[in-house]
């Protein structure tokens, strides 16, 4: 076993001989260790061995078992195989399988084409559909995806399809949820040690719940609702290991950005990406989810974090279905390892036009924005709007560009207005918001994480300067091909708010 410490940044320092390194890790100064496995062979003849003599008789100890991480035994378990290695392709067999307005016709268009107009799909209690993307708009097309959604579940009887009609009172529709990815995990259709398969690039989403998750195309979808198979090829694992306590001015949204700078958006192509340490055993649920959410921002095949106590937690209440976590042996190979110290981390953000155009957030003071925007799958959950209301309560301060808010699903909506921020005295994020001067929270969807309609609310109908908690900010990503997009965490998010230019969220986070 030989193991290589390696800088990727061109101003940092070679570091060898050392164990149980901490590292601080910045843009400017950074240091990352990446352990790898090398088989070191020898050509040096050290002795020759004469004939046997006697007849050796067969080993009876058995066959040697190889370690495995926690991937690679979740596709053994989905593909009834005793053991499997990186690149192996197998077959898998499906947990969940979810689609959404945007591909979901597609998918089903080729699912009828493929297996006949009167198929029958392979499990209706394992397909879940969720229109999300595209849904508070006047625009035909998109509200014709929806029908197309409604009309395919009817006729197949899928049990969890959450539905919208009304589109001008999302309340009036108890079905409908919102943004698919936070649906699923508050729906318990995230389970440890399964597969779910989406067609959509973020349902890594949920591989917070230590399963395997990951988007698929619409063909492969289509395969999928007609089989409940998929043939994949098992990837190689990166492990992460982030230790030290997490300090109460950064978010999970800050760790993921570091990582992605560390490794650039192709660091991780078609790779597992493992989060560990005591820094990730801390996060709460909500958080994990924005840990694993970015990883395909990586170029990752999917992100995974052991199951735990919290986990275990987070899912009492929300499945009855039996589950059964995975955990990578103590003798799994993994293609590189990398530590941080997050104690040592700062507030980040990426600036336009790529996830992993990573910088300190106090090194973009002087960048004047246009706005702010709060949502998404990535950042519109619960958590994150009590983070951005946790900055705003500090400050006591209006915000001086325009903020918009949207809540992921109807829950977290709900949440922002009835949930107490702790430390306020019993008001919620809904009252701090108004008090700041943020815009109303709109109508739970993705909204104008990509762009949509032209009248879907916040889209960047002009090329404004927008701090997000989103996920990609490449050219049009938003709406204007000259929108420029600094993603940030809701603290970094919420302080730029207040002072109209990118800022650290510490000059209110005492």
């Amino acid at each position: 076993m030989a193991s290589s410490l390696v800088s990727p940044s061109p101003t940092s320092s070679f570091i060898s001989n050392k164990k149980d390194l901490g590292f601080s890790v910045f843009p400017s100064t950074s240091q990352i260790a990446i352990h790898k496995c090398k088989k070191q062979v020898s050509k040096k003849i050290v002795s020759v061995i004469t004939p046997q003599q006697s007849e050796r008789k067969p080993a009876t100890t058995g066959s040697v078992k190889t370690g495995m991480t926690m991937t690679e035994k979740i596709f053994a378990r989905a593909s009834k195989k005793p053991q499997l290695s990186p690149g192996d392709n197998v077959w898998v067999n499906v947990d969940i399988l979810m689609t959404h307005d945007v591909c979901g016709p597609g998918s089903i268009g080729i699912f009828k084409k493929e297996f006949g107009e009167e198929s029958k799909v392979w499990d209706r209690e394992k397909i879940v559909i969720i229109p999300d993307h595209y849904i508070f708009t006047s625009d035909e097309r998109a509200n014709r995806n929806v029908d197309i959604l409604r009309d395919f579940c009817t006729k197949q009887d899928i049990k969890y399809f959450y539905d919208i009609k009304d589109l001008s009172n999302f309340k009036a529709n108890p079905d409908y949820k919102g943004v698919c990815h936070v649906a699923l995990a508050q729906e318990g259709h995230c389970r440890p040690g399964e597969v779910l398969l989406g067609t959509d690039s973020h349902t890594c989403t949920a591989g917070a719940f230590g399963q395997f998750a990951t988007g698929i195309g619409n063909t492969d979808a289509g395969f999928v609702l007609g089989t409940g198979k998929l043939l994949l090829k098992v990837p190689p694992t990166l492990k992460f290991v982030m230790d030290g306590e997490m300090p109460h001015y950064l978010l999970a949204k800050d760790l993921i950005l570091q990582i992605i700078g560390e490794i650039s958006v192709a660091g991780a192509t078609y790779k597992s990406m493992e989060f560990v340490g005591t820094t990730v055993e801390s996060l709460n649920m909500e958080e994990r989810m924005t840990l694993c959410n970015m990883v395909v921002e990586a170029g990752g095949k999917n992100g995974v974090v052991p199951a735990d106590s919290t986990t275990f937690k987070y899912l009492e209440d929300k499945t009855s279905v039996p589950y059964e976590p995975v955990y990578s042996d103590a003798q799994a190979s993994f293609l590189s390892e990398y530590r941080f110290d997050v104690s040592k981390l700062e507030p980040l953000v990426a600036r336009p036009h790529s996830p992993d155009n990573r910088a300190l957030a106090r090194e973009c003071k002087d960048v004047k924005i246009d706005r702010v925007y709060i949502g998404s799958c990535t950042g519109g959950k619960t958590e994150d709007f009590l983070a951005a209301a946790k900055v705003f309560l500090a400050s006591g301060k209006k915000v001086k560009v325009p903020t918009f808010l949207v809540p992921a699903t109807q829950k977290v909506w709900m949440d922002v207005y009835t949930l107490p921020v702790p430390g306020s005295g019993g008001k919620t994020c809904s009252q701090i918001f108004e008090e700041a001067g943020c815009d109303t929270p709109a109508s739970p969807s993705c909204g104008a994480c990509l762009g949509g309609p032209k009248d879907t609310y916040a889209r960047m109908n002009e090329p404004k300067v927008c701090v997000s908690t989103t996920n990609r900010n490449f050219p049009g990503r938003m709406g204007h091909k000259e929108g420029q997009i600094y993603l940030a965490s809701p603290y970094t998010a919420a302080a730029s708010a207040l002072t109209g230019y990118v800022t650290d969220p510490r000059e209110f986070l005492q």
